[in-house]
């Protein structure tokens, strides 16, 4: 597919996180070098080859669709299976042989592998739930069911097992037969759920009973899993299973900005007790067993003149008064209402911790870590034991983010510190020419953080820490989304997504706008691994990879000179690492996909050796849809990734002829994003020869 042509705006508007490249540069008061300035004083091609050798190219592989799917609810979704190819030599330790780059309406994955639809949008997760049907929505049965356009994914051993008691294969292996998903929902397809909405005002269209249906299927599920014979399978019938919804779940908020006044509402007096979480996008697990996902983009969901707040200043700097991509929620439902409830979007944008095990315990925004777009909460334990999180803040020329505890974790008892969050210090970052990377604190009192500047106390740092971090002369970087440390070398990477608002080049970045994106390496002193001082002040940096296609000039792409053709990526979105410390990515081209013709992937590279730098193609996603949370059991033998939005973002693609019905393909249903379950057919580590 060679097409260039972009969809037309209104069929664009669901999928809003993938247009935020399109998005106005927000209002600052300062900010800081940009990014592609510094890599052109910064980078070199012998940093973006490094270690990189000459080999041969890799074979393809492609799959076969899910059959139909019965409705019944105690029916198992099928697999898709990997066919055989040959393969040539390469320099990378990965096994296994690439999928084929290309889009169409199915999912594959690498030969040698199984995929498995283990939970689908409206799927029961409950003994008791009602069976999903696409034609009778309704919020008290999605409220039961799992949630729409999941996103992070956490598994959860059972019982609890912390990553210091993961020291023995045996161990691993055990910890990987049944555990409890975390996953969250990010936003609903309002298109894709109830027909005929591409025709007239969608606003008239959508009553408040439709509304509360997209409340209810947005947020968080918590399902028990458990690995059998035929692979996985949800425990219905599982204690641990719940639904967090944006509808009518609880949240506590903790930390500074709990019951500060700009927190405070007419339902809520308190400034504590918040209704829903909102577009939640990637997160992380924490060391004492609870999951971290982020609030991201909140300022979507509401309607409303800022400048009328009293928070104009607040609200513009975080993207409102510009695109409210579901209006209709504030017409049906007043919190969502500026006019009604001004302090309302302060109330989000956090990131939020589920503790799984506890069903009875509250979920928690937790405000020392700061108000933004969040993208990713990924944690790890210093080597002084402090707590340390990574963070990005997903929108063109944003920032990221790091926090450190103030207080230390104790491995012997890890279930009994679930509070360290509330306590310690956010900085953001600045890269510099000389390669330094330098964490600046985000503290009242210090440096431009005074009443001069309209603060009044930290907790209206974390409320604008948008505007805080502008002060502080913070780098604007291409879209910050997943950020996270390799548990091997220590190396934090960050996924940079794109930014085709960017009009600087570069030498090395020679591409004005970046719609490709690219990964950025951060290094922190003190030695490899656990040595590592993720808490200090200044690190080192490099940029290893740019995304784009390698044989195109014109892309600009820097990667291993070993890449085939179906293993150059774009648009780097979501991350983690296997066991070996080789990262595995999740690729966003949203609409833009049509300029590559390839559906988004899964992708794998070495980060050490002969191999580094060389990606490799995991699995592609349907038409229309993107890849996010990949996310390993403990013996890297199983692989779950979330399928979110299929269809959506394809030109044409509509509620009565979607683009694809994947994973159903029954003619009936339409397509319904998903967690799917990978595993090896021969049973081996994901990823190993």
């Amino acid at each position: 597919m060679t097409a260039t042509r972009h969809p037309p705006p209104h069929e664009l508007r669901d999928h809003a996180e993938a247009e935020h490249a399109d998005e106005p540069a927000l209002p600052r008061e300062r900010g800081g070098v940009r990014f592609a300035a510094v890599l052109a004083a910064r980078l070199s091609r012998r940093d973006l080859l490094l270690g990189a050798v000459t080999a041969g190219l890799a074979g393809c592989g492609a799959a076969t669709h899910r059959p139909p799917r019965p409705r019944a609810a105690t029916s198992r979704p099928a697999t898709v299976v990997g066919e055989p190819v040959g393969s040539a030599g390469s320099p990378s330790t990965l096994g296994f042989q690439e999928v084929a780059g290309g889009a169409d309406p199915k999912l594959h994955v690498a030969s040698g592998h199984q995929a498995q639809v283990l939970l689908g949008w409206g799927d029961p997760i409950f003994a008791n739930s009602p069976v999903f049907q696409a034609d009778e929505l309704t919020a008290r049965a999605q409220s039961r069911q799992f949630g729409a356009n999941c996103d992070f994914i956490g598994f959860h051993p059972l019982p609890f097992a912390s990553t210091a008691q993961l020291t023995t294969d045996a161990a691993r292996r055990a910890a990987s037969r049944r555990g409890l998903l975390s996953v969250n929902h990010e936003h609903t397809s309002t298109r894709f759920m109830w027909d005929g909405l591409a025709q007239g005002d969608i606003s008239k269209l959508m009553t408040r009973a439709r509304v509360e249906v997209e409340l209810a299927s947005v947020g968080h599920s918590i399902v028990e899993v458990k690995r059998g014979r035929d692979g996985w399978q949800p425990v219905r019938n599982s204690r641990y299973n719940r639904r967090l919804t944006a509808l009518d779940t609880r949240f506590v908020a903790t930390g500074p900005a709990a019951g500060h006044p700009r927190l405070r509402t007419k339902a809520d007096p308190t400034g504590r007790d918040i209704i829903g979480t909102l577009h939640n996008c990637s997160g992380g697990v924490t060391p004492w067993g609870t999951t971290l996902s982020g609030e991201e983009n909140f300022y979507l969901h509401f309607l409303g003149d800022p400048d009328a707040t009293g928070e104009g200043r607040n609200y513009r700097r975080y993207g409102f008064g510009g695109r409210c991509s579901y209006p209709w929620w504030g017409m049906r439902v007043p919190r969502f209402n500026l006019a009604h409830e001004p302090h309302e979007p302060n109330r989000f944008g956090w990131i939020v911790e589920v503790d799984p095990y506890d069903p009875a315990a509250p979920p928690k925004k937790r405000t020392a870590l700061g108000r933004f777009c969040h993208e990713a909460a990924t944690t790890v334990v210093n080597k002084d034991g402090r707590v340390v999180l990574y963070m990005g803040d997903d929108r063109g020329d944003e920032y990221l983010y790091r926090f450190v505890t103030a207080g230390r974790f104790e491995s012997a008892k890890p279930r009994a510190q679930r509070d360290l969050l509330d306590t310690g210090t956010l900085s953001v970052a600045r890269f510099d020419a000389d390669g330094s990377l330098r964490w600046l604190p985000l503290v009242f009192g210090q440096g431009p953080l005074t009443p001069n500047a309209g603060f009044r106390g930290q907790a209206d740092v974390l409320i604008e820490t948008r505007r805080a971090a502008d002060l502080l002369g913070a780098t604007p970087m291409d879209r910050p989304e997943d950020v996270e440390p390799n548990p091997v070398t220590g190396v934090v990477f960050a996924m940079l997504t794109n930014h085709t608002g960017r009009k600087t080049k570069g030498i090395a970045n020679p591409r004005g706008p970046n719609p490709y994106g690219h990964v950025v390496a951060m290094v922190p002193p003190g030695g490899r691994g656990a040595l590592a001082d993720h808490a200090a002040e200044v690190f080192t940096w490099s940029v290893p990879m740019l995304g784009g296609d390698p044989r195109n000039p014109s892309h600009g792409a820097k990667m291993h000179p070993a890449t085939s053709d179906d293993g150059w990526f774009v648009s780097p979105d979501n991350c983690t690492f296997d066991r070996d410390g080789r990262l595995w990515m999740t690729t966003d081209q949203g609409s833009k996909w049509v300029l590559t013709g390839r559906a988004d992937g899964v992708f794998a590279c070495d980060t050490e050796g002969p191999g580094a730098w060389l990606p490799r193609r995991f699995m592609r996603a349907p038409i229309g849809a993107e890849f996010a949370g990949p996310c390993f059991t403990p013996d890297n033998t199983s692989f779950f990734v979330s399928v979110q939005h299929p269809g959506v973002d394809a030109v044409g693609s509509t509620f009565a002829r979607p683009a694809t019905r994947w994973p159903d393909f029954d003619g009936h249903s339409p397509p319904r994003a998903a967690v799917v379950a990978v595993q090896r057919t021969d049973g081996g580590a994901i990823g190993g020869r």
